[in-house]
């Protein structure tokens, strides 16, 4: 879903669904996480840093240190990481990138866009990161 979403955004979201079912207050490196996820560590890092300065995620420095989830996973909406990561950005402009596009000033696809874009906010903030939990268990074993 690359036309809303960045690639960081879509990490962003596995690593949280990732620590997501790690036992509770357990801390993840960025170098296991990375490993878990097949993705750079130093990529892993600056996205985790994102989500801890937002909030979602705690970071310990130092030998011992790691990340883990900062808020209950019940309490963890997809659009939440999007936001801390991507912002809304891909939400609020125009889908074909005219300038003042509006209801006043609609571009060909104006209206059709408004109503897709508030389903696909509506489906991201409608469950939580704890409802992806068997799923995302059985995906993270199959990396």
């Amino acid at each position: 879903m690359r036309i809303l979403f960045s690639k960081q955004a879509e990490l962003g979201i596995k690593a949280v669904l990732y620590l997501s079912v790690q036992p509770k207050g357990y801390l993840r490196n960025a170098n296991e996480i990375s490993k878990e996820l097949k993705v750079p560590k130093e990529f892993v890092a600056k996205i985790l840093q994102k989500l801890a300065n937002s909030g979602i995620v705690s970071s310990k420095k130092g030998k011992t240190g790691g990340f883990s989830l900062k808020v209950n996973p019940k309490d963890i909406k997809i659009i939440d990481i999007i936001r801390s990561i991507d912002g809304m950005k891909a939400f609020e402009e125009c889908i074909l990138g005219f300038p003042n596009c509006s209801e006043e000033n609609p571009c060909p696809i104006h209206s059709k866009w408004a109503e897709t874009r508030q389903n696909i906010i509506a489906m991201l903030s409608e469950k939580s990161i704890a409802d992806f939990r068997e799923t995302t268990i059985k995906k993270i074993r199959a990396l």
